[in-house]
């Protein structure tokens, strides 16, 4: 089955990866060293602004983090 994103239909994906760096006194440029991809990446996924995550990039995250993947992002419900 494929879906299509209508012209600015908005995802309604919400990251929290601000509340688990500062729940582990961590900063994102100390995650971004460890997961191995680059702050202004992290920064995209932090400020709810990413189209698509990878779910290796998604692994390593958890890895650092010691999460789950629904620790790191939930979804809003519809807005209509």
């Amino acid at each position: 089955m494929t879906t299509t994103t209508l012209p600015g239909e908005e995802h309604r994906i919400t990251c929290h990866l601000d509340r688990l760096l500062a729940d582990r006194q961590m900063t994102l440029t100390e995650l971004a060293e460890r997961v191995g991809v680059t702050v202004v990446n992290l920064s995209v996924l932090k400020n709810d602004r990413a189209k698509a995550v990878r779910f290796s990039t998604l692994t390593r995250i958890c890895d650092v983090l010691g999460c789950q993947p629904g620790d790191i992002l939930s979804l809003a419900p519809p807005t209509s």
